[in-house]
């Protein structure tokens, strides 16, 4: 398996190594597919450095140090960031997109609520490793019906001037919730740094009221939300453990996410005084990533 030279400070062999990709790199539908898929088997997403004092920083070299250096996981921000990076460095034409999240009821949350990606082939696919449960493989953006995935089914349809993202449990026979909605404007990682530190500082984010750590299996989720640990399958069996201390807490983050806490290098925690800073009033979040 090749590899090509970095031009924005990642190192490729590594990070395919994380992800335990060993297939072809061709920039292809196919490989796109595999690689979503290593990603969300292979780094969780998770929401620890909010809650043990790290800074987040959006940028390629700092986000490597921490997933892949590290072998930790991140918000969408921090993977789909990442994840962008790498694909661009295997030659795939691939652009940040803002979502807005909509929550139980159907609303929507503020804009640069949550990171995504277009990846621009032959046709048009919407990637995503970064939103914890949801499509395995990317989706084609300009197909409107249904695209199913083992047992959920998905559709990107336009509203107005939006894209809106759908699924439906039951594979052709639940109703469908909206996920998140957006628009094919692209952006850099600037633009989402004031949501970013809104995740971070605000009690109004429920990124700040609990620990979350979650990941793909070949045949499921594993899920440790604060001191529950959940393992559930595709086909509706679910399992929930109340975890008794903090020392088995680290113990399942080790054994079933490959996390060891530990603190970043100098060099990538360095941020600045600005970026310190409490966010403006962005509006209330309704991140519903778990």
């Amino acid at each position: 398996m090749e590899t090509r030279k970095q031009s924005s400070g990642i190192d490729t062999k590594a990070y395919l190594q994380r992800i335990n990709y060993h297939g072809s790199l061709s920039p292809n539908s196919d490989t796109l597919r595999e690689l979503q898929k290593a990603h969300l088997i292979s780094v969780p997403f998770e929401n620890l450095s909010i809650h043990s004092g790290e800074p987040i920083v959006l940028e390629d070299g700092a986000l490597f140090d921490k997933v892949v250096s590290r072998r930790r996981g991140g918000f969408c921000y921090e993977l789909n960031g990442l994840f962008a990076a790498l694909l661009r460095e295997l030659g795939f034409d691939v652009a940040l997109l803002a979502a807005e999240v909509a929550n139980a009821e159907g609303v929507y949350g503020p804009k640069f609520d949550h990171m995504a990606l277009l990846v621009t082939l032959e046709e048009r696919w919407l990637v995503d490793v970064g939103f914890g449960d949801s499509f395995r493989e990317p989706l084609l953006l300009d197909e409107q019906g249904e695209q199913t995935q083992a047992e959920r089914s998905y559709r990107i349809a336009p509203e107005d001037a939006q894209m809106i993202l759908a699924r439906r449990t039951n594979a052709g026979a639940g109703e469908w919730q909206p996920q998140y909605r957006f628009t094919l404007r692209t952006y850099q990682y600037p633009d989402f740094a004031e949501m970013c530190r809104y995740h971070q500082t605000s009690a109004e984010s429920h990124f700040t009221t609990g620990r979350i750590c979650s990941r793909a299996t070949t045949g499921g989720r594993l899920t440790l939300s604060d001191m529950r640990f959940i393992e559930s399958k595709a086909n509706g069996e679910r399992h929930e453990q109340l975890l008794v201390d903090e020392e088995e807490y680290l113990r399942i983050l080790k054994d079933h996410f490959g996390i060891v806490m530990t603190k970043p290098s100098t060099d990538s925690a360095d941020y600045t005084d600005k970026e310190k800073q409490e966010p403006g009033a962005v509006g209330r979040s309704t991140k519903q990533e778990q």
